[in-house]
């Protein structure tokens, strides 16, 4: 089994790849999202080339081999499985299980994995709407709209969210946004493209373009 250390190398790698299909990931990008050294990368992606888990030349960037892939989804399982078992079970909020189901994806256990998922009810998706791989490594990816292409007087479900660091979660508590809300477009201002939305039939409230670009709905 990989290390903690390569299970998180092969996580970032898959995700940033998703970010661009089909393109090579650069060992720049890989150092920004892990907080690392280029040159450490660089040792690590050799490393984990060496084991068949990834292709890998210098100055060209990474591609994940098939079996880098499919332990890269079972780390993403795992973190995704636990964030809804945090949620669900022991009451935390969407914004707080991030960093514990960081720590508790690296369990190896494909039983207590596999009991989990039964004993959730096998959910299809986590706390933030982002869909959870099966135990055979495939992956539902509903079609969703981005929040910032509805127009005024569309509405949608929020279904997800593209951001889930803390602090953008925890702006969301603020302005009463969760998933399953009603989200209608209000306006759309032409300076900045922030939006003047209503949620759940509520008095208007404006968000920024950013926001409403790492905002999912269903139309």
């Amino acid at each position: 089994m990989p290390s903690h250390t390569e299970e998180n190398y092969l996580k970032a790698i898959y995700k940033l790849s998703e970010a661009e299909p089909g393109a090579e990931v650069s060992t720049n990008r890989i150092a920004e999202v892990l907080h690392t050294r280029p040159a450490s990368v660089t040792d690590m992606l050799r490393r984990l080339g060496e084991k068949g888990l990834l292709s890998y030349q210098r100055y060209r960037g990474v591609l994940l081999t098939p079996e880098g892939r499919r332990l890269a989804l079972l780390t993403i399982r795992k973190h995704r499985l636990w964030e809804v078992f945090l949620v669900q079970k022991l009451g935390f909020a969407w914004d707080e299980v991030h960093e514990v189901a960081e720590e508790m994806e690296h369990i190896s256990s494909p039983l207590l994995v596999r009991r989990l998922d039964q004993f959730l009810g096998f959910p299809q998706v986590d706390p933030h709407g982002d869909p959870i791989p099966r135990e055979d490594g495939e992956m539902h990816r509903p079609e969703h709209l981005l929040l910032s292409e509805l127009q005024p007087g569309q509405s949608g479900l929020l279904v997800a969210v593209k951001n889930t660091s803390q602090p953008f979660l925890q702006y969301l508590n603020k302005v009463g946004l969760g998933l399953g809300c009603e989200v209608k477009v209000l306006d759309k201002i032409s300076f900045d493209n922030s939006l003047e939305i209503s949620i759940n039939q509520a008095p208007k409230t404006q968000i920024s373009a950013e926001v409403s670009r790492n905002l999912y709905v269903t139309a």
